[in-house]
């Protein structure tokens, strides 16, 4: 493999001493950039975008070719998962993602097949080592998955949901399935994942999108624990280094002590976290990521401005943090506040890092 001319992202995961502050933002490959939707439209739809590995490749590079960001993350879906699984996804316009089949009940566990990524979900991998060849060595790739929790929710509720009642019913009324759905599924994941790393993905993150609709003991026992599989069984080492793990829980921030003990090297924070708690709590032992409010971007480029310095600020001098914002950018932005936000990053960070 071609070698690494920016490896920045990867030495702060691994909380090594950089320059400046890593940047890069979850969805940065999205519908904010005309240029995407232009792409998008070439494709037909999304789904069929992310099977396109050309295009899948092209979008994924775009967001490199406006900021100066220290990451790419693959083009995909958290639900691929499901579909290789023959739940049928599908997207419906203003409604997101649905699926033709559910899980509801013990036979519907029993039934689902056993996925191989690499076959089942070859579009992926494929898209994974066209990406890498096509960053050339400019900067690292990310691989992710959704999490089991989150892709269990998803295929129980057949889509998004408010108050995910149906998978609440089956964890609280027959807990066992829900176990054996979470397990499957983690085994899933840790296969899906290994494929994208033996691709070329260069660190991975897990997101867990719904795990904050948790309690407490819910979260450690149908979220947590099966994420701390995953970690157990991926390949933590290719090409002579280390594969950094990130984990990101949505609204997590009362379980960052567990995260941090999950063998992950990084724990991913929401903005409703604050850096400077949060790493006084747990920033020793893991690297942190995040956490502008993706709504800032809809302010002024100058108070966008004030917010990174502030979190630079709050998170304090030395390794370990990689700026990101505290969840996926939203489709309305415009991509000059984005800049804004990439560019104070890129001039703002250095003098902690002195």
């Amino acid at each position: 493999m071609t070698e690494l001319k920016n490896d920045r992202f990867l030495r702060a995961l691994m909380r090594q001493p950089v320059d400046r502050t890593p940047v890069w933002m979850m969805r940065q490959a999205g519908r904010y950039l005309p240029e995407y939707r232009a792409t998008r439209a070439q494709a037909g739809d999304f789904l069929s975008l992310c099977k396109n590995t050309p295009l899948a490749c092209e979008v994924t590079l775009q967001p490199l070719e406006r900021y100066p960001l220290d990451a790419a993350i693959l083009f995909s879906d958290i639900l691929t998962i499901p579909d290789a699984l023959g739940l049928g996804l599908y997207f419906e316009t203003g409604e997101g993602p649905k699926f033709k089949h559910t899980i509801r009940s013990e036979s519907d566990v029993a039934a689902l097949p056993t996925m191989k990524a690499e076959v089942d979900l070859d579009y992926v991998m494929n898209a994974v080592s066209t990406i890498r060849g096509a960053l050339n060595g400019r900067v690292p790739l990310i691989g992710f998955s959704g999490s089991p929790w989150t892709l269990a929710t998803y295929m129980i509720e057949g889509g998004s949901s408010k108050d995910f009642r149906e998978a609440k019913k089956l964890m609280y009324g027959q807990p066992e399935v829900m176990h054996r759905l979470l397990d499957h599924l983690a085994d899933c994941v840790i296969d899906y994942l290994n494929g994208q790393i033996r691709a070329g993905a260069q660190a991975v993150q897990i997101f867990d999108t719904w795990g904050g609709v948790l309690s407490s003991w819910a979260y450690e026992e149908l979220s947590l624990r099966y994420m701390k599989k995953i970690v157990d069984g991926l390949i933590r080492e290719s090409e002579g280094r280390r594969v950094p793990v990130i984990l990101f829980t949505k609204n997590g921030g009362q379980w960052l002590e567990s995260i941090a003990d999950s063998g992950a090297d990084a724990v991913g924070l929401d903005w409703t976290t604050d850096i400077g708690n949060a790493r006084a709590r747990i920033g020793d032992r893991v690297a942190l990521q995040g956490n502008m409010d993706p709504a800032m971007l809809y302010a002024p480029p100058e108070r966008i401005r004030q917010e990174v310095a502030d979190i630079l600020r709050r998170f304090g001098s030395g390794p370990g943090h990689i700026f990101n914002l505290g969840h996926g950018i939203t489709p309305d932005v415009d991509p000059e506040h984005a800049k804004a936000f990439i560019e104070a990053v890129v001039e703002l960070s250095p003098e902690y890092h002195q």
